[in-house]
């Protein structure tokens, strides 16, 4: 009986409407809760992009009040939570309405689980540690690649530590969530191929994670996919509408994957590496991919020989260190075509950083679900062969 319940698996996702021009339902859905007032949380490059108006002007024709807040960073810190959570209660919000990429949607679930459960954000880092749940939230994305509107996950940064922490919990998955892939049409160049490369880095470690299971795998598999065959089609026509479309689809399947599957070790180092270096997320994930896809390749090569078929690599004939191989030039060859080509160093990456970055990083979460057990030392070589 123990080991059958060793091999229970649970999915959670909330609902979701997709689609070109699903932003516009906002004022609907949350008028249909029946609450008053809501807290509208964005930044101000989303605002300046023009997507928060529209969500505003939504929510007045549905005659709801709301507040807006953009005090939100990349990285989001654990006292811009607390003083949203603050201003939250001292206007009497009832709902909370995310837009933006995963720093809005982030620290909109860090105010939601601080004002229901009236203590300080980082107190819930871990797995399950929300008792009481979130008042409504609704996430409107405007990136391909965070995939926060449909993840059980928020990833806060601790000022004093100068560490992210994770927050996993069913608490955290958004009651709606309304994907608009015309929304990613204000994206430049460099953000799209950022945000995609942590999508497809999101379905690559789900598909690998000791967590995994089929329905996990249907979905990252499709969002491989889908990535690879749009990444540099966006970058090159961000206008096209079609291509932003399959990307904003396979950022949703990448997110259905990992926020059920979790992650593995370049996520566990992005943290580190956003925590302490407050480096920008999908950029970390793009160098670190190939890396930590050829450390751990040996431990799960079957599955890394799907990853590398659905990326569009010929495996036929191929031995599986070929095809390791491959498979990383060809993630290598993506993040350069799509114009990330600043390693670690030139970002301000420096050896005498990388002790700290390793302890941090094999203490994330995400570290667990990695399919191969990483030493200190295994971290700190992958961390210098970045820079």
């Amino acid at each position: 009986m123990a080991e059958d319940l060793m091999n229970l698996r649970k999915f959670v996702a909330p609902e979701f409407i997709y689609g070109p021009g699903a932003r516009s339902l906002a004022g609907n859905f949350i008028a249909r809760l029946g609450v008053n007032k809501v807290m509208v949380v964005s930044d101000p490059g989303v605002q300046k992009a023009g997507w928060v108006d529209g969500i505003l002007a939504s929510l007045s024709k549905a005659q709801v009040s709301y507040i807006y807040f953009d005090e939100v960073s990349p990285n989001p810190r654990d006292y811009q939570v607390m003083l949203g959570a603050e201003i939250y209660r001292r206007e009497h919000c009832e709902a909370i309405v995310a837009v933006g990429g995963g720093s809005p949607m982030d620290l909109a679930k860090g105010v939601g689980i601080v004002v229901s459960n009236n203590r300080h954000v980082l107190d819930f880092e871990g797995i399950d540690q929300v008792e009481i749940p979130s008042p409504p939230l609704v996430c409107i994305p405007t990136t391909a690649g965070s995939s926060a509107d449909v993840s059980q996950f928020a990833i806060i940064n601790d000022s004093k530590r100068k560490i992210k922490i994770a927050i996993v919990s069913k608490a955290v998955v958004p009651d709606m969530a309304l994907i608009d892939p015309e929304t990613t049409l204000s994206m430049d160049p460099e953000l799209t191929a950022a945000t995609a490369m942590d999508a497809l880095t999101h379905a690559v470690e789900a598909y690998v994670s000791r967590a995994a299971f089929s329905i996990t795998d249907t979905h990252a598999l499709q969002a491989i996919s889908l990535v690879r065959k749009n990444i540099l089609k966006s970058v090159k026509a961000p206008g096209n509408p079609e291509y932003r479309d399959k990307l904003m689809l396979g950022s949703l399947h990448a997110g259905l994957a990992f926020s059920n599957a979790i992650l593995g070790a370049v996520h566990a180092l992005a943290h580190s590496l956003g925590g302490l270096m407050d480096f920008p997320h999908g950029m970390c994930n793009a160098l670190l991919l190939s890396h930590v896809v050829r450390f751990n390749f040996d431990s799960s090569a079957d599955r890394y020989v799907d990853i590398a078929r659905a990326m569009g690599i010929q495996t036929s004939g191929l031995k599986k260190e070929h095809i390791r191989d491959s498979l990383c030039d060809e993630i290598v060859d993506l993040h350069f075509q799509a114009g990330l080509t600043r390693p670690l160093g030139e970002m301000g990456l420096k050896k005498e950083f990388i002790p700290e970055l390793a302890r941090n990083a094999l203490n994330d979460p995400c570290m667990l679900t990695n399919p191969k057990t990483m030493s200190e030392s295994d971290v700190q070589k992958i961390l210098l062969s970045s820079i």
